[in-house]
């Protein structure tokens, strides 16, 4: 199942400290998880009814399984954009994009298998099934939501603190987060996904195209639909409006350009099919929450970082649009 709401495709920053290497794992207020999913248990301790973990994958492609326990719901907060495939008994739940803030939902005793198609970072909520009264949760086990505003915000609430976040604090944003889980107001009406083998059209006649202004009906000409149903079908397929897809493409096209070369900020507003800078830095800081000269210093701060650490052998253990409806 899958409902679309709106929210900022920004880049939430999870701040990794010196103390990482310092504070027992044990002691985290937010874990960091060995395997996808999983939480050591901790020996002699009770188990919390709201536990947070942190996942993070920095390869270009993974998979992985895990099962909800019994008592647990479970939610998932992107911190970065990433392209996932989240499975069950070999059934489509998801298949797409996940912006920054995009949150999905697994009931208890489901077993789920996600396929990362590019480097991923996560928040992962494991939330006793008591914070959901049985009225409530019709719905909420393989729920996606693309763009949720709140979850966006708490999982920002958690990542400008980090390590220092204590316990009663982490506590206290899962129980909000299940509070507005809960209380959700689902469409009653079902609108299928646009069929993949439009999408794919779409998706690469934006790419081939995004550099100049792509109308509404254009688009829909390419996918062989009227304005209205491709406008409609394509919101559940990709959780954007049409104009969004197109903007926030032309944003991560920009990343691009501002990470790799010294060019202008005018000369890749234009580059990247906006017609001034002042226009180009409005959008580019409404989706990724920073002006793009100030995305580009950290850009290469993060680069430096990344040169300067010692290479890391892989793992041996290493190796969403209407769902099924």
């Amino acid at each position: 199942m899958l409902t679309n709401l709106q929210a900022a495709d920004a880049w939430i920053d999870f701040p990794a400290t010196s103390r990482d290497g310092e504070v027992p794992q044990t002691t985290r207020p937010i874990i960091r998880e060995r395997q996808w999913r999983q939480i050591d248990p901790q020996p002699g301790a009770a188990a919390e009814d709201v536990a947070i973990s942190r996942w993070e994958d920095l390869r270009s492609t993974s998979s992985h399984e895990a099962m909800t326990p019994e008592d647990r719901y479970f939610v998932g907060i992107a911190l970065k954009a990433t392209r996932a495939k989240l499975t069950r008994d070999r059934q489509v739940v998801f298949d797409g994009t996940m912006p920054a803030g995009t949150l999905y939902l697994t009931a208890p005793s489901k077993p789920l298998a996600v396929q990362f198609r590019s480097p991923c970072a996560f928040l992962h909520f494991h939330i006793s099934a008591d914070h959901f009264p049985a009225s409530q949760t019709e719905g909420l086990n393989d729920l996606v939501l693309l763009r949720d505003p709140l979850a966006a915000e708490l999982a920002n609430a958690l990542t400008e603190l980090g390590d220092a976040a204590d316990q009663q604090f982490t506590r206290c944003i899962g129980q909000t987060l299940a509070m507005h889980l809960a209380r959700l107001e689902l469409p009653r009406a079902r609108v299928n996904a646009l069929p993949k083998w439009r999408l794919r059209r779409v998706e690469q006649y934006v790419t081939d195209h995004f550099h100049r202004c792509i109308s509404l009906s254009e688009l829909a000409n390419v996918a062989g639909l009227s304005r209205m149903h491709f406008a409609a079908q394509f919101r559940v397929a990709t959780g954007y409006r049409p104009r969004e897809y197109l903007l926030n493409h032309r944003i991560e096209h920009a990343k691009t350009l501002l990470a790799t070369t010294e060019r202008p900020l005018a000369e890749i507003a234009l580059a990247v099919g906006f017609s001034t800078q002042a226009h180009f830095s409005t959008v580019f800081k409404r989706i990724s929450g920073q002006s793009p000269a100030r995305w580009r210093l950290a850009s290469k701060g993060q680069r430096r970082e990344v040169k300067a650490l010692p290479p890391r052998r892989p793992s041996p253990e290493s190796d969403w649009i209407s769902a099924a409806a």
